[in-house]
């Protein structure tokens, strides 16, 4: 039944489901697991006069006589306002709730009856008022009330009437053995989903989201300890202890002992029996492309070749121009394989890979395309991992004998969800940045500024500085045309015809032809184009040192790690650089947000900030980094809870490794279903 269609269910029509639909909800299934994002508490009311004008507050009162209604330019008037009002006393004062178009609210209320309201203190000193509230009758049982998330045209009244029509027929085995409930004092599944969307109080409430949250972790977490597992068996590519001294004295710099430690860290995975897997997280700037040069350097001396794989063409080409330049002074001998190469450009560099003549091979997701054979993969490196997903991780290690792999990320993850999503991988972290590397100066200001903001452009351009303008979107169109500014090329139109018109401005973004970005990317970085105004294509990849303003509109609309990440597109030659984030959204979520950026430049703060604000789900955008979005577990308040769980998998694994028991067939069952697109054949 939890498979079926919601239409066979009583009370939702054809018209209803439409709009379930856009929230993602065709299946019962899909409406149980559409978890309340909180509650509304009528337990604790206060009086009325005790509530600061415009806050949210409960309120106890007696309906002592309900008003006429009142209709701005008449009952019959088009786009009239209808105003519906009653007359309330919590007991100390006389106060009014007010209802706009919504006579049904209003006609519930009974003179002589006491409720309990929920919604914003208004009025003035004389007569206070609460607007627009939603209510319960006074000695009602239920005075937690689940809060949805909606859409136009369902309420929150609709989608708990319809659970509380589907709940009781919830027939799903319990998937965790007695020993574990017992344990760890958990609900049956049951019973948590009946008590999450309707509990009887914050504890109840509490209890369930536990309960759900620990079957998330838990199947999450035995599925990627099997992974990792299954990684281990014995690789074909045990490599011996080699002197990395030349590679060291060919840098141009002094390498720090953050990246040096990596590199130790990797060197004596690697010269054992079973592939290394190893996430390389490091802040933007911190010299993770060093580290990976060394271990193809490394590799390469012991006779095997290695591959870097990149999520864009832009990224590939930078890590194939540094690679080049640590590596072929060296004799080693560094290839770029992309999709945007001729056929015959791509079929010579296919040809010295099958022969082993190309040493290191960079490139995007073309090298794991059909055709491409390597003579002897021993290292591949997957950059920026959370925007491939697993599988194709998978595909790039089957293309040798179980070879040593490194993932490097650049997208400061907070720890406690770095052992989550990174669970199959040991981590090195690189938490020291290069020498000499001068802070950048972040500023949050208004649209006020903008003016004053293209002076300084200019300023710098006229001494030789270039800047970075992005936009969070290419197109008008994009937005329905609402917001001009944050059209990159509306934007770059009118910046070339009226303020930046003296300088040299160039446009940058995805849907242009590779051909395209390429010329103005080399524009770019051989200072031809001083401002480029650019999406969000720029985010990861492009090193311009000369660049010392980067500049981002609405940015309101953009993860604080993706701001983290742009911000690193600049401070990286030896000039004071800015990062100036254009808002003229006031509200305390995008202050707090933008606050934090101006406060710290590290990385793994700015995360774990990230993380609390917008939750896992969010946290890379949606399903970007290829694992399921988690509907309970909080990874910023879970902490103890991912402890207590990776112990407990631990555990479970080492009595039984294949999950083969009968007890533990249900777990086995869900982690099959979660892993179904990285573990085709299943854990077997």
């Amino acid at each position: 039944m939890l498979n079926n269609d919601i239409t066979t269910l009583r009370g939702i029509s054809t018209k209803r489901a439409a709009l379930y639909k856009k929230l993602g909800i065709t299946t019962v299934r899909d409406l149980i697991f559409h978890f309340p994002r909180g509650y509304i508490d009528y337990s604790l009311p206060v009086k009325i006069n005790s509530v600061n004008f415009g806050e949210t507050c409960v309120v106890k009162a007696e309906v002592i006589r309900k008003l006429r209604p009142f209709y701005t330019g008449g009952a019959y008037a088009r786009n009239s306002l209808s105003i519906y009002k009653a007359a309330l006393n919590d007991g100390e004062s006389e106060f009014l709730c007010v209802f706009f178009n919504s006579e049904y609210n209003w006609g519930k209320l009974l003179p002589g009856k006491s409720y309990i309201f929920h919604g914003k203190a208004g009025g003035n000193e004389l007569l206070r008022e609460i607007t627009s509230p939603l209510f319960i009758e006074a000695g009602d049982p239920n005075v937690l009330v689940p809060k949805y998330r909606l859409t136009a045209g369902l309420t929150q009244v609709m989608i708990a009437n319809n659970l509380k029509t589907v709940l009781p027929c919830f027939d799903e085995k319990e998937i965790f053995p007695d020993e574990i409930l017992k344990e760890f004092s958990l609900f049956d599944k049951k019973t948590a989903l009946e008590k999450i969307h309707f509990p009887e109080s914050q504890e109840e409430a509490g209890a369930a989201k536990r309960r759900l949250a620990f079957e998330e972790l838990l199947v999450l977490q035995l599925g990627m300890n099997m992974l990792r597992k299954r990684n281990r068996k014995l690789t074909g590519t045990v490599m011996q202890k080699q002197d990395l001294s030349g590679f060291y004295r060919a840098l141009p710099f002094e390498p720090t002992g953050a990246q040096k430690r990596a590199v130790d860290e990797a060197v004596n995975d690697m010269q054992k029996l079973i592939p290394m897997n190893r996430l390389l997280q490091g802040d933007v700037g911190s010299g993770k492309t060093m580290v990976a040069a060394a271990l193809c350097f490394f590799a390469h001396n012991n006779g095997f070749q290695s591959v870097f794989m990149a999520p864009t063409e832009l990224l590939a080409a930078q890590h194939y121009n540094t690679l080049k330049a640590f590596l072929e002074p060296l004799g080693i001998n560094v290839e770029l394989l992309t999709g945007s190469l001729t056929a015959a450009e791509k079929k010579a560099v296919k040809t010295r890979v099958k022969t082993g003549e190309a040493h290191v091979v960079t490139g995007t997701q073309a090298l794991i395309q059909k055709g491409v054979e390597f003579m002897r993969l021993g290292f591949a490196v997957t950059d920026e991992q959370h925007r491939f997903g697993v599988n194709q991780r998978s595909t790039l290690v089957s293309m040798g004998e179980n070879p040593h792999t490194l993932v490097m990320s650049a997208t400061p993850i907070p720890r406690t969800l770095a052992l989550i999503i990174y669970g199959d991988l040991d981590i090195s972290l690189l938490d020291e940045m290069p020498k000499g590397r001068i802070p950048i100066n972040t500023y949050s200001v208004n649209t006020s500024y903008r003016e004053r903001l293209y002076r300084f452009i200019l300023k710098k351009a006229a001494e030789g500085s270039q800047s970075y303008i992005v936009c969070p979107l290419i197109e008008d169109s994009e937005a329905g045309g609402s917001n001009e500014r944050a059209s990159a090329v509306n934007y770059y139109s009118e910046l070339k015809r009226t303020y930046l018109k003296d300088i040299n401005v160039g446009l940058l973004h995805g849907k242009m032809k590779q051909a395209e970005k390429d010329a103005v990317m080399e524009g770019f970085k051989n200072g031809d184009i001083t401002a480029l105004i650019s999406t969000t294509v720029i985010e990861v990849g492009i090193d311009v040192p000369n660049a010392v303003i980067m500049l981002i509109e609405n940015a309101e609309r953009f993860g604080l790690s993706q701001l983290h990440q742009l911000r690193g597109r600049v401070g990286r030659g030896e000039k004071q650089s800015y990062c100036i984030l254009v808002t003229d959204n006031d509200s305390a979520y995008t202050k707090a947000r933008l606050d934090t950026m101006t406060k710290t430049a590290n990385g793994f703060e700015v995360a774990n900030v990230d993380l609390k604000l917008r939750g896992p789900g969010d946290f890379f955008g949606r399903k970007q980094h290829g694992l399921p979005e988690l509907r309970m577990a909080d990874m910023a308040e879970d902490v103890s809870l991912v402890s207590e769980i990776k112990e407990l998998a631990g555990r479970i694994l080492e009595r039984d490794s294949g999950l083969k028991n009968p007890e533990h067939e249900g777990l086995k069952a869900r982690i099959n279903e979660l892993f179904s697109g990285v573990n085709e054949h299943g854990f077997n």
